[in-house]
């Protein structure tokens, strides 16, 4: 079964750093663009980060998180990564990661593949 699954969130301090995983199964994930995607508590899903298939090779992020987090993806493992640096209290959220079939950004969150998310919270 094709599936999705995020892993790596977890009670970090303002300014700390986390890394998140979408492990994917059943599929080849390098072949299609990924998007991580957020919700806090109240607020509406967005786009933080995107990268595209590994042969288009670019990535793309919100202003929110410019700067500050990274995506990347390990083919090998088909693995997509979202590292997190310098966090700030409103990063916390549910962390998605998704995939929409597609090869470039940006990702529609709900049309094909999507996990469970992972929760972050940044506080002290």
């Amino acid at each position: 079964q094709a599936q999705l699954v995020e892993s790596g969130g977890g009670l970090v301090q303002p300014g700390g750093s986390l890394r998140l995983s979408c492990v994917a199964s059943g599929f080849t994930l390098d072949n299609y663009a990924v998007g991580w995607f957020r919700q806090a508590p109240g607020k509406a899903r967005e786009g933080v980060a995107c990268i595209t298939s590994s042969s288009r090779g670019s990535t793309d992020y919100s202003d929110s998180v410019k700067g500050r987090f990274s995506i990347s993806r390990d083919k090998g493992k088909n693995t997509v990564y979202l590292q997190m640096n310098n966090l700030k209290p409103e990063d916390t959220a549910v962390y998605y990661c998704a995939t929409d079939s597609g090869s470039v950004c940006p990702v529609l969150f709900g049309v094909d593949y999507w996990g469970k998310g992972t929760l972050v919270t940044v506080s002290s």
